[in-house]
């Protein structure tokens, strides 16, 4: 629980009675749930669908695995019993969680649970970033900033299987192999190489698709480095916040909000790129993108079409250094609380 947005010290484990399913809801009895970045920025009150849509106090987490604890009247799909993941808007850092049965689908038989916990937000994020927003057509070259992480490990898969050049991006050496095992043709490592230099020979006539989630620190540039007819995809803005500080240091805050470019409709026109922006809160109001991105997904996973990315567990009340970890940017692909 989260009563007041701050640092680690913020997240706190209460008990409270067993959450009972209305009608069309699932109890889910979970076993682990997953942790993403929007996770830090709810903790820290920096995320502004929490503040719009649940307000504090709350409980971060956005997908957990488990087993259907109870069944509320009227509902659809899995038994009780049977073992399943689910997608929430918050709550999802609890040992029982209640959500409408559009919201919960059955668990793959080749996944583990931790890494069935920390699949749905970063391949929902990259199936929507890629089928609903990018759209890019098979041999189009796609340019995937942090490829290592949860969503851009999931970006390089998806862009691979429509057929797209992968050319991935990391910032550290440990992680360079990472985007390689997953399907990318070329990598650059920012701690080694100049990112925009090696994308201009990599792609001379410019990128048609770029998937962006650093906000200021690469957003003109990915801009500038799309070819006519190119699509920047935003869905993030990480570079704003001082690593593994645990709270927003509100100076550098304010100096990259500044910084952040506004970009102009007339250039878009004479230049034919579009920018196009979303954050995956509001498919909790489209069940039918939900539901057609998950069929979509798990049905890729049980081909073998896409594969689990790596996964870190931690233990439950170990939440805060999971989190104090993810926000360092060293970690590789998700992690996940293990109840």
């Amino acid at each position: 629980m989260v009563r007041r947005p701050g640092g680690y010290d913020r997240l706190h484990m209460e008990d409270g009675p067993d959450p009972q399913p209305g009608p069309g809801q699932v109890r889910v009895d979970v076993e682990a749930a997953g942790v993403n970045y929007a996770d830090c920025l709810t903790r820290m009150g920096l995320y502004a669908s929490a503040r719009q849509l649940a307000g504090y106090p709350l409980t971060p987490g956005f997908e957990v695995a488990g087993t259907v604890g109870a069944l509320g009247k009227g509902a659809d799909g899995p038994s009780v019993g049977s073992p399943v993941l689910a997608v929430t808007l918050f709550g999802g850092y609890a040992t029982q969680v209640v959500v409408p049965a559009s919201q919960v689908f059955p668990m793959p038989a080749s996944l583990s649970v931790a890494q069935a916990a920390s699949s749905p937000v970063a391949f929902l994020t990259a199936w929507y970033a890629v089928h609903e927003a990018g759209r890019p057509s098979p041999g189009q070259t796609v340019m995937v900033h942090s490829a290592a992480g949860g969503v851009g490990g999931a970006l390089v898969q998806l862009c691979r299987i429509a057929g797209c050049h992968v050319v991935a991006v990391v910032g550290g050496s440990h992680k360079a192999p990472v985007p390689y095992e997953l399907g990318a043709h070329q990598v650059i490592d920012t701690s080694r190489e100049d990112l925009w230099a090696r994308a201009s020979v990599l792609a001379p006539r410019g990128f048609d698709v770029v998937f962006d989630a650093n906000g200021v620190s690469t957003l003109r540039a990915s801009y500038n480095h799309l070819r006519p007819t190119g699509r920047l995809v935003v869905y993030g803005f990480h570079s704003m916040l001082t690593r593994g500080r645990g709270r927003p240091g509100w100076t550098r805050l304010i100096l990259s909000w500044l910084r952040t470019p506004r970009f102009d409709p007339m250039d878009m026109t004479l230049k034919n790129r579009s920018v196009l922006g979303f954050n995956l809160s509001f498919l909790s109001d489209r069940a039918d993108l939900l539901e057609r991105g998950m069929a979509e997904l798990l049905s890729w996973i049980g081909e073998g079409r896409l594969v689990p990315l790596e996964v870190t567990p931690y233990s439950f009340e170990d939440v805060a250094r999971a989190h104090r970890d993810l926000e360092t940017g060293r970690t590789v692909g998700k992690l996940a609380l293990v109840v």
